[in-house]
């Protein structure tokens, strides 16, 4: 389900991967459902390829929601990560994760692994095991192609396409041979 999931950078929130065209993917926004298109100059991670520090081996953030989801029994973080201070966030993430790297898990990054999750639970993603992936569904950076998306072109389909008749020139009119 991850896979799908992509942040980008220099973008607020979470966005859902549609289809993608030629140098670009199209995503839509969880926040709003706007859906837009992304280019190469954009820089996107899939949610599927994030993992957090701990002082063993890193987890992967799938791991990390999971236990977040079963601490607030699947509803929203029951913790304001725009009000907490630094040292609030750190103890309410060492109960989701008592084993997190405390020099290199800074405060922006609970904050930002609180909203994505609060991002992900609005939208009603409360999924967050890891599927299967069919062979030739792999994209660019590790991004799966959702099969079930509606292709871009579906949408546009009351743009009617006109086809114009060129006539070809005569040969011989307004020349002269000679």
């Amino acid at each position: 389900m991850l896979k799908n999931i992509l942040a980008i950078t220099g973008k607020p929130g979470l966005y859902r991967l549609v289809s993608r065209g030629t140098n670009m993917l199209i995503v839509e926004s969880l926040l709003d459902g706007k859906r837009m298109p992304t280019y190469a100059r954009d820089k996107i991670v899939s949610l599927a390829d994030v993992s957090m520090y701990t002082t063993g081996e890193d987890i992967a953030l799938r791991e990390v929601l999971e236990k977040l989801r079963d601490h607030e029994n699947a509803a929203a973080c029951s913790l304001d990560a725009k009000k907490a201070t630094n040292d609030e966030l750190r103890e309410f993430f060492a109960q989701i994760l008592p084993e997190f790297d405390r020099d290199r898990v800074y405060p922006t990054d609970i904050k930002k692994l609180i909203l994505w999750y609060n991002v992900l639970v609005a939208a009603g993603i409360t999924d967050f095991s890891e599927e299967e992936q069919e062979p030739g569904t792999e994209m660019p950076n590790g991004v799966a192609e959702d099969k079930k998306a509606e292709p871009v072109h579906a949408q546009n389909s009351q743009v009617k396409t006109q086809k114009t008749n060129i006539a070809k020139p005569k040969t011989g009119v307004g020349t002269k041979k000679g």
